[in-house]
């Protein structure tokens, strides 16, 4: 179970389960209450399962490719590492997936076909970030993908399966999930910049450097915080949607993290606060919707 935990890797999940938190709140306060419940559970469920399905396809693909070396400062690989037999990873891979196909088959039951392609689409995305014959996380294009998954397509996507129709308040409201989630991804990449280039890697850090990817970081960090600002002066939602700037002091800590530290402990720390900023954030942003 100890080994499994850390294949799964469980500091990214608030990744796969802030999107599904805000795109629900939004629902609540269009409609007074939550329409479907199931489909709220079955949302969750398969969010999970695919970062879970995809950080397992990761594992596995990194260590196939030798990206995934004794001097990455980032935690141990269960590939990579000798932990666990690749074909065993990979058969956990599949059941992950399988799990997040089983919740998505009630989700397109009672919301539509569409969600069926949002789901493929979904897995897909997951497995070709680092697997298949050109996989796009080598090519720079991670972040990108991150911001449109765990952003636009989970928070509208969890909007969608309650209410069958989209609004412009819940694209919005994907903004900012979408740019911390890609954030985490961006100092993940700077803290293993140098084994990436090595093994052929060009994340985006990899082509911009160290320094450009701290720049981009902190724009993610501003476009983020401005967003509910911008909803309030839309009159969208009430002042209860600036709830999510009381988290500011912890993506200033980040972000002068990013930019002065360069050793493996310090940036291992910053990706997991990384992630409690990206939880601690879409909660507020979720209270701040559900109070207005």
């Amino acid at each position: 179970m100890r080994i499994w935990l850390m294949a799964a890797r469980p500091r990214t999940l608030p990744a796969a389960i802030a999107p599904v938190l805000v795109g629900t709140a939004a629902v609540v306060e269009d409609a007074g209450d939550l329409p479907r419940v199931g489909a709220f559970a079955a949302a969750l469920i398969g969010s999970i399962f695919i970062q879970i399905g995809t950080n397992l396809s990761n594992d596995y693909s990194d260590a196939r490719r030798g990206a995934d070396t004794d001097d990455r400062l980032g935690p141990l690989r269960v590939t990579a590492g000798g932990l666990v037999p690749p074909r065993r990873v990979l058969a956990w891979t599949y059941l992950a997936f399988a799990i997040a196909l089983a919740a998505g088959a009630y989700l397109v039951a009672v919301a539509g076909i569409e969600l069926l392609f949002v789901g493929l689409a979904s897995i897909a995305a997951g497995v070709l970030y680092t697997g298949g014959p050109r996989p796009y996380g080598y090519a720079g294009l991670g972040e990108l993908f991150v911001f449109l998954f765990f952003g636009v397509v989970a928070v509208v996507g969890s909007y969608f399966v309650q209410t069958e129709s989209y609004t412009w308040q819940a694209f919005a409201l994907s903004v900012p999930v979408g740019m911390l989630a890609a954030a985490i991804l961006v100092i993940n990449n700077v803290r293993d910049v140098d084994t990436d280039r090595r093994a052929g890697k060009h994340t985006l850090a990899v082509r911009l450097g160290r320094e450009r990817a701290a720049v981009l970081f902190d724009a993610m960090l501003v476009i983020a915080y401005l967003t509910p600002p911008a909803l309030l002066a839309a009159r969208a939602l009430s002042p209860w949607i600036l709830l999510p700037l009381l988290s500011a002091p912890i993506a200033l800590r980040l972000a002068t993290t990013l930019r002065d530290r360069r050793d493996g402990p310090a940036l291992n720390r910053a990706l997991a606060h990384a992630g409690l900023l990206l939880g601690g954030y879409s909660l507020l942003l979720t209270v701040g919707v559900l109070l207005s």
